[in-house]
């Protein structure tokens, strides 16, 4: 029980820093020198990786304790 514990915690902080990294990496290649359109690909690439470590933190943390 205290091991599952431990690991929603340490899941839910690497993905907060996680999605801070990366969103910022990407609000910075926005409002940069690429602008929008320019950091738009790198926009759709970080929401689909982003989609998918959300997923992978259910399956491993959430969905296993069921």
């Amino acid at each position: 029980m205290e091991m599952n514990l431990v690991r929603k915690i340490t899941g839910l902080i690497g993905l907060a820093l996680l999605f801070t990294f990366i969103l910022g990496l990407a609000h910075s290649i926005s409002t940069g020198f690429a602008g929008f359109w320019g950091g738009l690909p790198f926009w759709v690439i970080s929401i689909i990786v982003l989609s998918m470590v959300v997923y992978d933190y259910w399956d491993e943390c959430i969905r296993k304790n069921r």
